[in-house]
């Protein structure tokens, strides 16, 4: 038979886990899987069970939608033939999409709404429309455009974020943080071996470090608008981190943070240059695409980036 799942939510489809209670069921189940479809008397013969009590378990099963039976004509009258609807069953005790969305605290902060900065050239800001003023004027940086802004870079220095505390307005506790961010490193033009640490800071503490290879412009990024020149960043990749489970606190406190290195996590295929939709914070030495606080858990006050020539370091 061909390959079918079914995933079943413990609690939510008692008649399927009912179904599966009983050994001589699952034993039903299984021959059906792997002889294919059946009638009622070649699956007792099989199974050495009473035809009856095969009759009777198959139509628990049908109930739970676990089988399907079609009427066909024997050479005596009709028949019934009977097949497994799924060739695998899982029953996950996770929460469901619904709790875990009753205990995650999303904030998607632009790439440009930094509270401060310290970069230094080459450097320089852009929209999905345009640069953002003069590049290579770091005094430029605090200009109100850069809240536009989808792509960030510098060759060192830092930018800060700040982000609201929404946990503690829910009265919620911290479990967990997570943030999402498409890096990559900054050099005149492109370059992909380019070595450039880019370390991720929370209230002052470092929690992880993530090496990027390099500065990519082999190809336009999936969301690279068409007006930005080829011989330019095209995309970074996407980047997770994830702190540990955290005591309960109203601000999150780095001491409570273990060194969760980015660098630790895979890759996510490249997306796109100056993301269209930047969400949280990136901060690399180099060029900032977007990043997204994807799970906040708890609440953060602010997120920043320093940097030296092949290095970065996000603040947060």
């Amino acid at each position: 038979m061909e390959r079918s799942f079914l995933t079943i939510a413990a609690g939510e489809n008692n008649d399927a886990i009912r179904a599966l209670s009983a050994p001589a069921r699952l034993e039903m189940l299984k021959l059906l899987c792997a002889k294919g479809p059946m009638n009622i008397n070649d699956i007792a013969r099989a199974l050495s069970l009473p035809q009856s009590t095969v009759a009777t378990g198959i139509q628990i099963l049908e109930d739970a939608r676990l089988v399907d039976s079609q009427l066909t004509k024997a050479r005596k009258g009709n028949q019934k033939i009977c097949s497994a609807i799924y060739s695998e069953i899982l029953i996950s005790f996770e929460e469901s999409a619904a709790q875990r969305a009753n205990n995650i605290i999303e904030v998607e902060m632009p790439v440009g709404l930094y509270t401060s900065c310290d970069v230094h050239a080459p450097c320089g800001l852009c929209s999905t429309e345009s640069v953002i003023g003069p590049l290579d004027v770091p005094d430029y940086f605090l200009d109100p455009q850069r809240m536009q802004a989808g792509l960030v870079w510098f060759g060192r220095g830092y930018v800060e974020y700040k982000f609201p505390n929404n946990a503690k307005v829910l009265n919620k506790d911290i479990r967990a943080i997570e943030f999402s961010l498409e890096l990559s490193s900054e050099v005149p033009g492109t370059n992909p071996d380019w070595p450039s640490d880019i370390t991720l800071w929370v209230n002052g503490m470092a929690i992880g470090t993530w090496t990027s290879p390099g500065d990519y412009g082999d190809k336009r990024g999936a969301f690279t608008p068409a007006w930005w020149k080829l011989e330019g960043s095209q995309y970074g990749m996407m980047k997770t981190g994830a702190s540990p489970r955290a005591e309960p606190s109203s601000t999150v406190s780095p001491h409570r943070m273990s060194r969760s290195a980015i660098s630790r996590l895979p890759s996510i295929p490249p997306s796109g240059s100056g993301s269209v939709s930047p969400r949280m914070p990136a901060i690399p030495a180099a060029s900032i695409f977007s990043a997204a606080a994807s799970e906040i858990t708890d609440a953060i006050s602010s997120c920043g980036c320093t940097s030296e020539k092949s290095k970065s370091e996000i603040l947060i």
